[in-house]
């Protein structure tokens, strides 16, 4: 499945031939931590299950704990009584230049009881307004150390692009299957070999990894080996940045496991490169009595 592609206009390829710089227009990452800003807020004025149901775009998806439509896995929960137990704000965001595609993630908390981090992709709809496409994150073992009056740490804007959503889509397509084949050998080095130096990795209950020393514990803590199948995802209008999740499964010692991945894809001076992933593991079912 895929959420959706369009061509990129004439005006974004006369910006490529006049030789402007891509950050020079007037996309900003800015546009979706307000949005997420605003789903948080009403999250403490409804209740989350209300506002999850508002800023949830009609083809939205979750994982439950496989991937379907959002709006159908909420359509059963009432509004009331409303739950203001969680609550969350954005730490790091990131935009195409074409102002329709962007992510937020940050930490999030249920009261006192469970600490985790989110990641929300949200995609600007017909009307101008933003709804989110994905969420869904890792809890952790620990609050995080970044509280609500943390100042966003925004991602530069690309200064390259496929210039087609479809051109970009066809890419990353295509960098996931030469991904999934080196990460069938070993996972960690096909990893190191596609990931940003200002990415982010999570999944493992420790806090989002951030840095090269961070990545590589990040990534010991996953299975040594992993099969990855894609299955489907969104391109900005720009061709610069791009969605995929998908299904994943490995080995750890004995244990067999399967989960799913995120990812945000960027294209840079040097060519896609991995922004953010994330691999959510699918519990393990309990035995019967």
């Amino acid at each position: 499945m895929r959420i959706g592609s369009s061509i990129l206009g004439f005006a974004v390829l006369a910006i490529f031939q006049s030789g402007a710089a891509l950050s020079d227009t007037v996309a900003s990452p800015v546009a979706v931590v307000g949005a997420e800003r605003a789903f948080a807020a009403d999250a403490q004025a409804r209740g989350w299950i209300a506002a999850f149901k508002t800023y949830a775009a009609p083809d939205a998806v979750v994982f439950r704990p496989d991937p379907m439509n959002a709006q159908q896995s909420l359509a059963d929960q009432p509004d009331e009584p409303a739950d203001r137990s969680l609550s969350w704000w954005p730490v790091w965001a990131g935009m195409s230049v074409s102002g329709d595609l962007g992510f937020t993630t940050g930490p999030y908390a249920a009261g006192d009881a469970a600490f985790g981090h989110y990641f929300t992709v949200w995609a600007k709809q017909a009307d101008g307004s933003w709804r989110w496409i994905f969420d869904g994150g890792p809890r952790n073992e620990a609050r995080s150390p970044l509280g609500p009056e943390t100042e966003p740490t925004l991602l530069p804007m690309a200064t390259s692009s496929a210039a087609s959503s479809e051109k970009a889509w066809t890419e990353v397509a295509a960098i996931e299957a030469a991904l999934a084949i080196a990460a069938a050998q070993d996972a960690k080095a096909a990893y190191l070999a596609q990931l940003s130096n200002d990415a982010r990795l999570m999944g493992s209950p420790a806090q989002p990894a951030v840095g090269a020393g961070a990545f590589s514990a990040e990534l010991d803590r996953r299975g040594a080996t992993i099969a990855f199948k894609p299955l489907g995802g969104r391109a900005s209008k720009a061709g610069d940045l791009v969605f995929t999740y998908g299904n994943a499964s490995w080995t750890r010692e004995t244990d067999v496991r399967r989960g799913h991945y995120v990812r945000i894809w960027q294209r840079q001076s040097q060519g896609w490169k991995l922004v953010f992933d994330e691999i959510l593991a699918v519990p393990p079912s309990k035995p019967k009595a």
